[in-house]
């Protein structure tokens, strides 16, 4: 059990961690920081915090284990804050959905304290964000990837893997370019695409007339479009260089089904369209991991 959690970032997945680490029993207090006291206050209220914390170090000071659920882009403002309350044996995460930008924004800031940082992604979310919305089982069932460096205090790794175990995470390891490069093809580019196709039907002149046709395989397609505008830039700038890499590949796709679709050439239409279909078919059959917003 952890005497106290310190979390900077009262929102959606901070309060939900909060929520999650009480639920089963693994914290005596926690003590919570946001940019807006109102956020903190409203957290405190609501139950997910006991101490409302003035600052982002006030929150550090204490604890024996800190999330940061800031955005990926406040994150080097964040270590700078925190930093001579950056101590070892006190564990530090993240739940950023990049992790090269965040390791270099570490490793600029924390400088020899870096090993007591364990970055970490959660992948979980809602489409609604905000203190309101946090859940104890936000994380319950869904994997977490941890992206250690190699200054990383292995006791610190090894408590990161425990504690998210504890909450129902299946935990995996991965360096942070692998992770960029694996989040850029199967959630960032996606985001991407779906902000993309819901705005180039709703801006058309007969756009509110086709949404109200619009069925479950639409609703589904661009579920993900209603996300919270300020992370989602965030997100596709940080990580935008492996973002426009699997944009090419879409697009690469997307020009061999247009040129078919212009000769008229329906045995290769539907051998492409078979292709896809049978391989996400293949795909939904063999895997059990958990599906995700983020």
């Amino acid at each position: 059990m952890f005497n106290q959690l310190g979390v900077i970032g009262c929102g959606l997945m901070g309060g939900s961690f909060a929520l999650a680490l009480k639920r089963a029993g693994l914290v005596k207090r926690v003590v919570g920081y946001s940019k807006s006291p109102s956020t903190t206050e409203k957290a405190r209220k609501l139950g997910v915090i006991d101490i409302a914390a003035e600052s982002a170090l006030l929150a550090v000071s204490g604890s024996d284990i800190v999330l940061m659920a800031v955005p990926v882009a406040a994150s080097e403002a964040t270590f700078k804050a925190i930093r001579h309350l950056v101590e070892p044996g006190v564990l530090f995460m993240d739940v950023g959905s990049t992790k090269r930008d965040v390791v270099d924004a570490a490793r600029r800031s924390l400088k020899e304290r870096v090993g007591s940082f364990v970055p970490a992604h959660p992948i979980t979310g809602k489409e609604v964000a905000g203190i309101d919305h946090a859940d104890a089982l936000l994380y319950s069932g869904r994997q977490v990837i941890l992206t250690p460096l190699p200054q990383t205090d292995p006791e610190l790794v090894q408590k990161a893997t425990d504690v998210w175990a504890a909450i129902g995470c299946q935990v995996l390891r991965m360096s942070p370019e692998n992770h960029d490069a694996a989040f850029a093809a199967v959630s960032h580019l996606p985001h991407l695409l779906a902000f993309a196709c819901f705005s180039a039907v709703a801006k058309q002149p007969a756009g509110k007339d086709y949404l109200s046709l619009a069925g479950p395989g639409f609703r589904d397609f661009t579920r993900i479009a209603a996300s919270d505008p300020a992370v989602w830039r965030d997100i596709l700038m940080s990580n935008r260089e492996e973002i426009l890499k699997q944009s090419q590949r879409f697009r690469h796709t997307l020009d061999a089904l247009e040129h078919v679709m212009k000769t008229g050439n329906t045995e290769a239409l539907e051998d492409l369209i078979r292709s896809a279909s049978e391989a996400r078919a293949t795909w939904q059959m063999t895997s059990t991991k958990p599906g995700s917003n983020r």
